[in-house]
């Protein structure tokens, strides 16, 4: 959808979106964007919307297993950005999108029930084969100049492109997901994370609307490592989980501030999906066909990239498109420059990124602090938040200065 937007905005207009599921649907739990994403939503014209569903998060607290904090940072317009750092619910989200997508490029840009199964590239274009979503009948082959293939991590047209790849790679953590009503916690728009990389909660609130009646609506993602015999869960996000197997690996993060496995206890709906990324991909540039978003550089969810990331895909590929003189030459251009910075924030996600303070205050203090200070300095961690900002491209100082990604062609 922001690819579609994107497109559109930067004057090419013939652009269709096929979509396997039957029907757009709002589901799913939270997900933070970025300001460096934030921003290009921004120049597409959905900030006020966005801001009216969402919440501007206003600081970033970490801490440890035992609820003992050790980093905080304001977020967004508070950290000096231009723009700022919205929490919101995925579906939420991606109804901004969708809507905005139908009211400028029309109702039938949209094609629901699509799966693709097949395509073939030749030097004046790309044919595509899709099944129909009810009857699995395949349908008539869509021409086009160009595909792009927004497909996830189980890409369709990422296979076709590597077929010897391979399944994802897993890292041996099942992550738990959910949504759940409570009161506020801290300062009422502050994400937390605590624990360490195999055994850590990621908390934010996500509902304007909620907070405006004096509630907190919170997506929260428990994440732990388990016994190397053991499978890994189904790789569907709708797949659902018992509540009971999340509480039993965080019954001891009751905090002064929030009760864990009160809040998953307190969730409609329990999710489960195993933390999966793959290895960066030696190109994304085939002519007429490329990839963008978690068919291009699925990563770990750490550092909130990975919808962000996306984003700034869909705007640079459609700027490309509006510049340079050949389909061939803007898709080059663009592998030039995603693709590495993509591959460095996967790497980066791997080594966890910005939570690297949890991992030390672990490995030197696993009973404990007094003084923080004893055990990592400011230094320390004003570098690892420094680091990862500029690995994933919003640094405040760059991103406020750096030119505007909009253009537009001679239509």
């Amino acid at each position: 959808m922001a690819l579609a937007l994107s497109l559109h905005d930067a004057g090419i207009a013939d652009v269709r979106v096929y979509e396997a599921s039957p029907a757009v649907k709002e589901l799913g739990v939270g997900i933070n964007v970025l300001p460096h994403a934030v921003r290009e939503l921004t120049e597409l014209g959905l900030l006020d919307e966005l801001t009216g569903k969402g919440i501007a998060t206003a600081e970033l607290a970490f801490y440890s297993k035992l609820g003992q904090r050790i980093w905080a940072e304001p977020r967004g317009l508070l950290a000096g950005y231009r723009w700022p750092q919205l929490s919101i619910h995925r579906g939420e989200l991606l109804g901004v999108l969708y809507r905005a997508v139908l009211a400028r490029l029309g109702g039938d840009c949209v094609q629901t029930g699509h799966a693709l199964r097949r395509f073939e590239r030749s030097a004046a274009g790309v044919r595509a084969w899709f099944a129909d979503g009810a009857s699995g009948r395949e349908l008539d082959p869509i021409e086009a100049d160009l595909l792009v293939g927004c497909d996830g991590t189980h890409s369709v047209v990422r296979r076709s492109l590597y077929p010897d790849e391979g399944p994802p790679r897993w890292n041996g953590i099942t992550m738990w997901r959910g949504v759940t009503e409570s009161r506020p916690f801290l300062s009422g728009r502050t994400m937390i994370l605590a624990g360490y990389f195999g055994r850590r909660v990621v908390v934010y609130p996500i509902s304007r609307r909620a907070e405006e009646q004096g509630r907190a609506l919170l997506n929260w993602v428990a994440e732990a490592k388990v016994a190397a015999d053991q499978p890994m869960p189904a790789q569907d996000w709708e797949h659902a989980a018992r509540a009971a197997d999340a509480v039993a690996c965080f019954a001891s993060f009751r905090f002064d501030f929030l009760d864990i496995p009160a809040l998953i206890e307190g969730a409609a709906h329990v999710y489960q999906y195993p933390m999966v990324d793959r290895d960066p991909l030696p190109s994304w540039d085939f002519g007429r066909v490329t990839l963008l978003g978690d068919a291009a550089h699925p990563m770990y969810p750490v550092g909130s990239n990975g919808a962000s990331q996306a984003i700034l895909d869909a705007r640079v590929l459609a700027r490309e498109l509006a510049l340079q003189p050949s389909i061939e030459e803007a898709v080059s251009a663009y592998d030039a420059a995603r693709r590495p910075a993509t591959a460095a924030v996967v790497l980066a996600n791997r080594q966890v990124g910005p939570e690297r303070c949890m991992e030390i205050v672990e490995e030197r203090a696993p009973g404990g602090f007094t003084e923080l200070a004893d055990v990592i300095s400011q230094d320390e961690l004003i570098a690892i938040s420094q680091a990862y900002k500029r690995t994933a491209g919003f640094d405040p100082e760059v991103l406020n200065n750096r030119p505007s990604l909009s253009v537009r062609r001679a239509r």
